[in-house]
């Protein structure tokens, strides 16, 4: 990196601020001087807003009219590393450099300077009479777990005033207390505690090897569920930690993985820094601080965690790194797995894909040498991996409107007998995906999109679940006004858990979906009752495969191992692969036999096949075979163009036209497919048509599509987004 450039007072510097400005703003040094990367405060119009100085100023303006710098903030620098990230990512993606820095700077009151704040702890006596009110209050600091939190953060958390708060300060039940704003993190013990074995100990030296020889590398870590993989590569975060440097380590859902939290904490001796949407907003800004200042070593994060300043990164490690939440479908469009690799590669780190699935552009970039691969073979200590088996559902006898099979049901009451847990998973949130008119036949969709409300019977509701509207579920129907014939039609969790608590009267049920509860902390609360054994038979969507430990479940059953073979999506094999191991692999993670039995009407479906059979290398030959012979990613190039408007004839008139201009893409060979509707045509009132560009894997993509749809004007109500290496296309 070159050094960084420092500007006398006047001299002209180029300020990026977050904008929506497309370019980069001229400004006069501030008194004392700035340098670049310095964050600052500048004058728009008659705002003041936040920038980066990016580097010198243009000059093209008449220099009289150029205004001051107000101030340079107390905040770390913007190191070049990460200014470079930006710009890089910004290029892949084909985001405006305003938005790239938007993710960067999320953290509040970045301007405000180091202060005091009142802070609030629950205080040792409690009495045993309380309002409702003052209950919630004290329960919510329990949830906080001992953490100070400020007055707005917990009166939002109790679903109260502040004025419930500050009666009980009075009753010195909460405490209130005067704390710095930001105050670094605990250090870290990095000597290593940890028990590993087998091929554990080869990955684990491996790992630590690249740490301490510094410099870019990339390693998928491949093991089944249960082999360990995260006590491997916390030793690679200890050596990261013995050097002085930071550690980063990306969950796909990190608010929900209280168990993860746990053994880090075991491991280190404190937690770790969080970085995810349910961290308080207090928080965020003193990790986002700390994290510059070099006052926090160790931060486990969502997706965004990529964007924050690290003064001295060391290592990134992508947990679960095969999981579709690492995508980022809105604002920016971008690939989490494929930012981190880059971010490392700038930065000079390895990089750790840890994976009991790896993506198939994982596989690849393995087969072609790009990077390495390290096996756990086995699970740790006494587990074994489940038995898998299909249940045929086409000799299965089935009453109308249940979907568990007699087979099925047979082995959950034994669990039940035997004191273990159930899991019976189902990808689909609600009680029915449609509410149906049996008079005439019509389907209950939302008003503002072109998709079905779903029924969710425990909100008494019927919800969109593009846009989140929401309606009374109707005993009449819109269309024929009839009474008395609207039925729900398929099942959805909610569906399922009438079933299973008519057919196990006695059993404690849980539901786990993401809809179902108030806040992230709540799911995190019911995940971690119910691995100390609170239900005896889990209900669960995808949340259920992302990593939890259930030591007590001993049988996992899918309900509609088919459901995600349908449609055209060139992923769904190698999605609906991933899913059914991973949920698979939730059985039998102590010292009990695991049974995994999936229920299908395609038991011969190659893909079923592949599950069943364990033979994941073959699964990945064939489907990469598959993906070079269509020419589709990873063996070649895709992009998605979404266009969005109110005018169902603008959007399809603008696509139609951009589709003609496609000149700039046959130059590099690319093809154009459409526009057509998107698979979801209408979301919250706007129409959407997309088109689809395919291209060769060495293809200058980037630069050919910049060039092709700068040649038409957007009309100001209509949106163009661009996806590159889109991974639905919904």
């Amino acid at each position: 990196m070159a050094a960084e450039r420092v500007y006398e007072a006047g001299e002209l510097v180029g300020v990026l601020t977050t904008e929506p400005l497309g370019r980069m703003l001229d400004y006069k040094a501030p008194e004392g001087g700035c340098g670049d990367g310095d964050f600052v405060e500048v004058p728009l119009g008659p705002r003041k807003v936040i920038g980066v100085v990016w580097g010198r100023g243009e000059g093209k303006f008449d220099p009289a009219r150029i205004r001051s710098v107000y101030r340079v903030l107390d905040a770390a620098p913007m190191r070049a590393e990460l200014r470079s990230f930006l710009t890089r990512a910004a290029e892949y993606t084909l985001t405006p450099m305003a938005a790239m820095l938007r993710l960067a700077t999320r953290a509040p009151g970045l301007g405000d300077p180091p202060s005091m704040k009142k802070v609030y702890v629950l205080g040792a006596t409690i009495p045993n009479q309380l309002t409702e009110a003052r209950f919630r209050v004290v329960e919510a600091l329990r949830r906080f777990g001992g953490a100070a939190v400020t007055l707005g953060e917990l009166a939002e958390e109790a679903g109260c005033g502040p004025s419930v708060v500050k009666g009980l300060v009075k009753l010195g039940v909460v405490l209130e207390q005067d704390a710095p704003r930001d105050l670094p993190y605990p250090a870290l013990n990095p000597v290593s505690n940890a028990r590993l074995a087998g091929d554990q100990i080869a990955a684990a030296d491996a790992l630590v090897a690249s740490v301490a020889q510094g410099g870019y590398s990339c390693t998928l870590l491949k093991g089944v569920t249960g082999s360990g993989k995260t006590e491997v590569y916390l030793e690679a975060v200890a050596e990261c930690l013995r050097m002085g440097r930071q550690a980063l380590v990306l969950l796909p859902e990190i608010s929900l993985t209280a168990d993860f939290l746990t053994r880090v904490q075991a491991r280190f001796g404190a937690r770790p820094a969080e970085w995810h949407s349910g961290v308080t907003m207090t928080e965020r800004r003193r990790l986002w601080r700390m994290v510059g200042q070099g006052e926090a070593s160790f931060v486990v994060g969502a997706r965004s965690a990529l964007f924050l300043p690290f003064r001295d990164l060391g290592l990134v490690v992508v947990d679960e790194e095969h999981d579709t939440s690492y995508k980022q479908e809105e604002g920016v469009f971008y690939n989490a797995r494929d930012m981190a690799v880059l971010r490392a590669a700038i930065v000079g780190a390895p990089v750790v894909l840890a994976s009991a699935t790896p993506c198939l552009e994982t596989w690849a970039n393995v087969e072609a040498g790009k990077y390495g691969r390290l096996d756990l073979g086995s699970r740790f200590g006494p587990a074994e991996l489940p038995d898998m088996q299909a249940i045929d559902m086409r000799s299965q006898k089935l009453a109308a409107n249940a979907w568990i099979s007699p087979k099925l049901a047979a082995e959950v009451k034994v669990r039940i007998e035997r004191r273990e847990q159930s899991l019976l998973f189902l990808n689909r949130r609600g009680f029915a995906p449609i509410t149906l008119c049996r008079a005439c036949g019509h389907q209950v969709g939302c008003d503002d999109c072109d998709a079905r409300m779903v029924e969710h019977r425990f909100l008494k509701r019927l919800v969109c679940h593009q846009c989140g509207a929401t309606k009374p579920i109707p005993t009449e129907c819109p269309a024929c006004k009839v009474e008395g014939k609207m039925a729900p039609v398929g099942p959805g969790v909610e569906r399922l858990a009438e079933e299973v608590v008519a057919l196990f009267p006695d059993a404690r049920v849980a539901v786990l979906s993401s809809d179902l509860f108030g806040s992230a902390r709540a799911l995190k609360e019911q995940i971690v009752a119910i691995a100390e054994g609170a239900a005896d038979i889990i209900i669960g969507t995808q949340i259920v495969a992302k990593g939890h430990n259930f030591p007590l479940l001993t049988l996992v059953g899918v309900i509609d191992a088919d459901l995600g073979l349908q449609g055209s999506d060139l992923r769904a094999a190698e999605r609906t692969f991933q899913l059914m191991r991973q949920v698979a692999g939730r059985a039998g993670r102590a010292d009990k036999p695991g049974l995994a039995l999936l229920q299908t009407f395609q038991p011969e479906h190659p893909v079923i096949r592949a599950i069943l059979g364990g033979d994941e290398e073959a699964f990945w030959r064939a489907e990469a075979a598959e993906r070079r012979a269509a020419g589709v990613p990873p063996y070649g190039r895709m992009a998605g163009i979404i266009l969005s408007s109110p005018d169902v004839a603008q959007v399809f008139d603008f696509g139609a036209e951009l589709a003609r201009r496609d000149g700039p893409l046959r130059k590099i060979g690319a093809q154009v497919y459409g526009p057509a509707p998107a698979p979801v045509a209408r979301v919250r009132g706007r129409h959407r048509v997309r088109l689809l560009v395919k291209a060769d894997k060495t293809a200058p993509l980037q630069a050919a599509l910049a060039e092709w749809v700068a040649q038409l004007r957007l009309p100001n109500n209509l949106r163009l987004s661009i996806d590159i290496d889109p991974q639905s296309f919904y």
